[in-house]
């Protein structure tokens, strides 16, 4: 009797304690230690290389799947998408190359899907560029999710006087992402 009362009071505590999972699409507050979890896979059509070009350069932008990535800002669990690229100039000389950065390094990160949208926003953070930062809105033009629109802003409201590009006219600046593309999946 004692062996069934100690079993049931173990296995109430452990069931208190289990993490809760919620899909990607909840839009309440989440409890701490709480799952966003792509239980519907909407994030699978972004994994892959997708290619672009803009101003005399092409871009490849690699998305993967991260899953169960503990937020401390959100003080939660989510999956998201991260993005890792390389821009090279109409001669093939490399620009940009982010790919053999750490996961844990990524500069985009995907933030989550946008209420009442089939948008993905995701933010993107250089600190190689002097911090530069900024985000994008992602979403497929096309039923076979094969094109994909990115719609990029970035913060240029600052730059440090310790920056390489400060002072320089916003034209001379860094252009590693592109403002508003259409990306086609390779």
């Amino acid at each position: 009797m004692k062996t069934i009362f100690l079993f049931i009071i173990l296995t109430t505590s452990i069931s208190c304690k289990a993490q809760q999972t919620f899909p990607l699409r909840t839009y309440t507050d989440i409890p701490e230690n709480s799952y966003l979890k792509d239980t519907n896979n909407e994030l699978n059509d972004y994994i892959g290389t997708w290619k672009g070009t803009w101003n005399s350069k092409t871009i490849f932008i690699t998305f993967k799947k991260v899953l169960n990535k503990y937020n401390p800002t959100l003080k939660y669990y989510k999956d998201f998408i991260i993005g890792k690229f390389i821009v090279k100039d109409n001669n093939g000389n490399i620009l940009f190359d982010n790919t053999n950065i750490s996961d844990d390094q990524a500069k985009i990160k995907g933030f989550g899907l946008i209420k009442n949208t089939e948008k993905y926003l995701i933010s993107y953070t250089d600190p190689d560029l002097c911090h530069m930062t900024g985000s994008a809105r992602i979403s497929f033009t096309d039923p076979t999710k094969t094109k994909l629109e990115w719609k990029y802003s970035q913060s240029n409201d600052w730059v440090e006087n310790e920056c390489f590009y400060h002072g320089l006219p916003y034209s001379q600046r860094p252009e590693p992402l592109p403002s508003n593309i259409i990306l086609t999946k390779q």
